[in-house]
């Protein structure tokens, strides 16, 4: 997959594959974040570091087995991905077949790096040598020196299939491949390439620096050897893990998109307003964040996708997607990306 955009083959490339890799945003944040807090959070001031027990930035990690790891698709996933590897004492090779993308990313993590070092001015973390640890590239050949790889392609099928199988013609037969995912099935993904046994699911929670635990998803070829070496891999980056089996939507997803597409439901009804929804949750539950607000976050469109996926695989009409998400996508309010969704952001 080693194309540089600006020759004509990689554009045949980006043009067969459908566009960027980018991902959405994908999952909710830390609930209630807001103001001050919300930027403690994002970018790691102390307080919040010890909650997420990072015991490295901007350092080398406590485990070094995987030196260099292949970080697939720079949305605001796989710069997060990228981010929490450099900040561990990984070097990092983000991949995307879009300039634009990587400039964004680049970008992206500029600031969230810039405000870091502000909120941790006593850290002695070094923004600049944590940005040279990743490698922003185009050409996927340069995969071929990695440990480990991170997939955070966007969640189509058609895309994830050609990557897979690029990625396993590039990286070594050793190398295990992780699909961060919220709604695809791993042993699907496991079944293009020669290497099923090494497929194993990461689903990682955004913001991804700041979120200490990981679902990992056990595909039906994944071996125990694969899960220890996803765990060892985790608590390189600070992180621990639950292990799920292979199901549509696992266990985070097929819940929340359930809960986010019903309260859809209850604003086309009309049984009460989007602020009235997400505000039952966080004050007779005490969730710091309601369902349409969390929808705003990961992007309606990722939440379409994602209640699709579930309606065609388990043929189950409680999955049906709401017909007010549907045109609310196809009006283009996806939520904060777009500026407005449920609610507005301008």
């Amino acid at each position: 997959m080693a194309e540089d955009p600006a020759d004509g083959a990689g554009g045949a490339r980006r043009r067969r594959r459908g566009g960027s890799h980018r991902a959405a945003a994908g999952e909710p944040r830390l609930p209630g974040q807001g103001g001050a807090g919300r930027a403690l959070r994002r970018h790691g001031h102390p307080q919040h570091l010890r909650r997420t027990r990072h015991r490295t930035v901007n350092g080398v990690g406590p485990a070094m087995e995987f030196k260099t790891v292949g970080v697939v698709g720079a949305g605001v996933m796989g710069v997060g991905v990228a981010q929490n590897l450099a900040q561990t004492g990984h070097q990092a090779v983000l991949v995307d077949i879009s300039d634009e993308v990587l400039d964004n990313a680049r970008q992206e993590l500029r600031n969230s790096l810039r405000a870091f070092a502000l909120f941790n001015r006593n850290s002695g973390v070094d923004p600049e040598a944590v940005f040279e640890k990743i490698e922003f590239t185009t050409d996927y050949e340069r995969l071929a020196g990695a440990d480990f790889v991170v997939e955070n392609v966007t969640e189509d099928w058609s895309i994830k299939q050609k990557v897979y199988a690029d990625l396993d013609r590039i990286c070594r037969p050793d190398v295990t491949f992780a699909v961060n995912t919220s709604a695809i099935s791993i042993t699907r993904v496991a079944s293009v390439t020669k290497r099923p046994r090494q497929i194993v699911g990461m689903h990682f929670m955004n913001p991804v620096p700041m979120k200490p635990m990981v679902e990992v998803i056990r595909g039906h070829h994944t071996t125990p050897e694969t899960i220890d070496t996803a765990r060892r891999f985790l608590a390189g980056m600070g992180k621990e893990c639950i292990v799920v089996e292979d199901v549509p939507g696992f266990v985070s997803n097929r819940v929340l998109m359930l809960t986010i597409n019903e309260a859809a439901f209850l604003v086309q009804d009309g049984v009460a307003p989007a602020a009235d929804v997400d505000r039952i949750f966080k004050t007779c539950f005490d969730h710091r964040m309601g369902p349409l607000e969390t929808a705003d976050l990961i992007g309606l469109d990722t939440i379409l996708k994602s209640v699709e996926v579930l309606y065609e695989s388990f043929n189950d009409s409680k999955y049906r997607p709401a017909p007010l998400l549907k045109k609310m996508v196809a009006a283009g309010l996806l939520g904060r990306k777009s500026g407005e969704g449920f609610h507005k952001y301008r």
